[in-house]
């Protein structure tokens, strides 16, 4: 069963150095609580352009779309996150996805992205493949709504 109300969000654009992080992509998924219908926002930095640029928000049925969400959130229950956190994209996507639902806070990258350091964690090739369905999930419910 679907949380009754969570966060998630997918940021492409996670790996930096000395400077932060410049994103590509920052995509919003909420689930208002109790609510039959995913709210997803869009912000897209088009190459060559210094900002990222908002797209109108987009409602989904969760009905329809409820399989998937289940899916999401069993890969994120099972696969690791770098530690510390921010370290080290251990995903090697560039990319990072955040959860937040009553029973579980899940996030790779760090808040300010990954700072070029290394992981205690590593994910091993099957983490990889899961992580990559996760974000391809994500992808697909954001498709969805355009």
């Amino acid at each position: 069963m679907v949380a009754p109300e969570f966060s998630l969000r997918l940021q492409r654009g996670i790996t930096g150095g000395f400077a932060p992080p410049t994103p590509s992509e920052i995509h919003t998924v909420t689930r208002p609580k109790d609510q039959s219908t995913l709210n997803i926002t869009s912000a897209v930095r088009p190459d060559g352009t210094p900002q990222l640029q908002d797209a109108a928000p987009k409602a989904l049925a969760l009905s329809d779309n409820e399989a998937l969400v289940e899916e999401l959130h069993k890969i994120l229950k099972a696969i690791p996150t770098e530690q510390p956190p921010g370290s080290e994209d251990i995903y090697g996507l560039d990319t990072s996805i955040f959860w937040g639902s009553e029973d579980l806070q899940w996030v790779n990258g760090g808040p300010q992205g990954c700072g070029g350091g290394t992981s205690s964690v590593k994910a091993t090739e099957e983490d990889k493949k899961k992580f990559q369905r996760a974000v391809e999930i994500v992808k697909s419910l954001i498709g969805k709504a355009e």
